[in-house]
C-alpha cells in the first residue's frame, strides 16, 4: 500500500471511509515523516505526537474524518499554544479554537500541530526551509504550512492571506494553495491584521483537497474539481500589475501554460488591467499597514522590545499617517472591485503568474507578494497549481483568479488548467 502520508487528504478520507486506512494509522504516517524531515525543514513550532495520537484516536465521523491538519500559528488553539509568530505571546494559551479549527474538528479533521509563520503573519521570517532545497525560503507567511505539506508531513494545512501569504508560499513549496472569497472562513480567533484583506485558507497537495476540506468546513458545496468539465474555459491572461518584476521563466511560464490551455481548447483572451485596479494595487500597501498598526497597538506599545525592527520601521510611520489615506485605500480597493467584474464579463478566470520566481536562496525573506496582492484585494478566490520548475530546480506555479464567490467555479478551471499542462 501507498505510504499513507504520500496520500492525498481526497484519498485518505476514501480510504477512511472505505476501512482500508484508519485515523491512527495515518496519523502514525504523519509524524514518522515529520520525525524525518522536521530537523532539516523545522515546518512546526509546536508539535506533540502523544497528543496528535490521542486526538487521532477519538477522531469525529464526518466529511474530514482523521485527517490531520496543521494550523498557522496566527489561529487560536484550544489545546496548543498560539504565539502569533512573536515572542511577545510566547507561551499564550487560548481557551478556544478559532472559529475554522472549531469547524474542521466537527467535520472530523484532527489538528496535528502548529505551523511556523512570519511574525503576525507580516514580514520578519521564522526558520522553516523549502523542502526542495533548504538553502532556499519556503516563502511566506504561511511558511511552516506549505513546507509540511509539500513535504509529506501533513494532507492538509490551514493558511492566511493578507497580501501573498497562501499563494506565494504555496507556489514557491510546489502544492496546491487555495484562498477562498474574503470572509468565506470566519476570522474568529485569528490574529487579524487587515481588517480588509485577511483571508482564511488552506493548502493541499491537490485541487480537490482544498475543495474538500472547504466544503466540509463551511456547508458549501465546492462541487468535484476533478469532474469533466462540460467545456473549455475561456481565460484571460496577465502577468498582472507589475510585469517588470517577473523574471524571464516566469514569463515563459505563463506563455508555455496558455498554450498548453489553448490546445487543449481553451479560448486565450489577453487582458489589460484597468486603471483602477493599478490604483488599488499602489495601495494596498497603505490599506495593509495602517490597518496593521492599529491591529498591533498593544505590542507596538507595551512589547516593543519583542518586536522585530523591520516590523516597528514599517508600522511605527503608518500610526502618524492621516486617516483620510486608509479611506482612500478603502475606497481604491472597492472601486477595483467593481472594474474587475466589468472587465471579466464574458470570462472564467483569469490566469496570471503565482510569484515573480522560484524561491529565492536563503531564509531571511520570504519573497515578492507584487504577483499576489492585487488579487487578495478584490477579494475573489485564487487557486495556485504547481505548473514547473524554474532554472534552479524548484517548482514555479500559475495562479486562477476567480470572481467574489465563484469559488468552485474557480477551483475547476484551475483543475483543468493543471490537467491541460500535463
Amino acid at each position: 500500500m501507498t505510504d499513507p502520508a504520500r496520500l492525498t487528504a481526497t484519498e485518505a478520507a476514501r480510504a477512511i471511509a472505505a476501512g482500508r486506512l484508519t485515523p491512527a494509522a495515518l496519523m502514525e504516517a504523519c509524524l514518522a515523516r515529520a520525525a524525518e524531515r522536521e530537523p532539516a525543514i523545522r515546518a512546526f513550532i509546536h508539535l506533540d505526537p502523544a497528543q496528535a495520537r490521542r486526538a487521532a484516536a477519538v477522531a469525529r465521523p464526518g466529511p474530514l474524518h482523521g485527517i490531520p491538519i496543521a494550523v498557522k500559528d496566527v489561529l487560536d488553539t484550544a489545546d496548543m499554544p498560539t504565539g502569533y509568530g512573536s515572542t511577545a505571546w510566547a507561551g499564550f494559551r487560548p481557551r478556544g479554537d478559532a472559529a475554522c479549527v472549531a469547524a474542521a474538528r466537527a467535520a472530523g479533521a484532527v489538528m496535528m500541530g502548529k505551523t511556523v509563520t512570519t511574525e503576525f503573519a507580516t514580514r520578519h521570517p521564522g526558520p522553516t526551509a523549502n523542502p526542495h532545497n533548504p538553502a532556499h525560503t519556503p516563502g511566506g507567511s504561511s511558511s511552516g504550512s506549505a513546507a509540511a505539506v509539500a513535504d509529506g508531513m501533513v494532507p492538509l494545512a490551514f493558511g492566511t492571506q493578507t497580501a501573498g501569504s497562501i499563494v506565494r508560499p504555496a507556489a514557491f513549496c510546489g502544492v496546491v494553495g487555495f484562498k477562498p472569497s474574503f470572509g468565506t472562513l470566519h476570522r474568529a480567533g485569528m490574529k487579524v491584521m487587515s481588517e480588509s484583506l485577511d483571508t482564511i485558507g488552506v493548502m493541499a497537495r491537490s485541487v480537490a483537497d482544498c475543495a474538500l476540506a472547504i466544503s466540509a468546513m463551511t456547508g458549501r458545496d465546492l462541487g468535484d474539481p476533478d469532474a469533466k468539465a462540460p467545456r473549455p474555459p475561456r481565460l484571460g491572461v496577465t502577468p498582472g500589475h507589475a510585469p517588470d518584476k517577473a523574471a524571464p521563466e516566469t514569463l515563459a511560464l505563463l506563455d508555455r501554460v496558455a498554450e498548453a490551455a489553448r490546445k487543449a481548447g481553451a479560448e486565450i483572451v489577453p487582458l489589460d488591467l484597468p486603471e483602477a485596479l493599478h490604483r488599488a494595487a499602489a495601495l494596498h500597501p497603505v490599506l495593509m499597514n495602517m490597518e496593521a498598526a492599529q491591529a498591533v497597538a498593544w505590542e507596538l506599545d507595551h512589547a516593543r522590545g519583542q518586536l522585530s525592527e523591520v516590523l516597528k520601521q514599517t508600522l511605527d510611520p503608518m500610526r502618524r499617517e492621516n486617516p483620510i489615506r486608509l479611506d482612500e485605500a478603502r475606497a481604491a480597493a472597492a472601486a477595483a472591485r467593481t472594474a474587475f467584474t466589468a472587465a471579466t464579463q464574458g470570462l472564467d478566470a483569469v490566469l496570471t503568474p503565482s510569484a515573480p520566481s522560484e524561491a529565492p536562496e536563503g531564509l531571511g525573506w520570504t519573497g515578492d507578494p507584487a504577483f499576489n496582492l492585487l488579487w487578495t484585494t478584490l477579494w475573489g478566490p485564487n487557486v495556485t497549481v504547481p505548473a514547473g520548475q524554474g532554472p534552479k530546480g524548484l517548482p514555479l506555479g500559475v495562479t486562477l483568479v476567480g470572481r467574489i464567490g465563484e469559488d468552485a467555479a474557480t477551483l475547476a478551471w484551475a483543475r483543468w488548467v493543471q490537467a491541460a499542462i500535463g
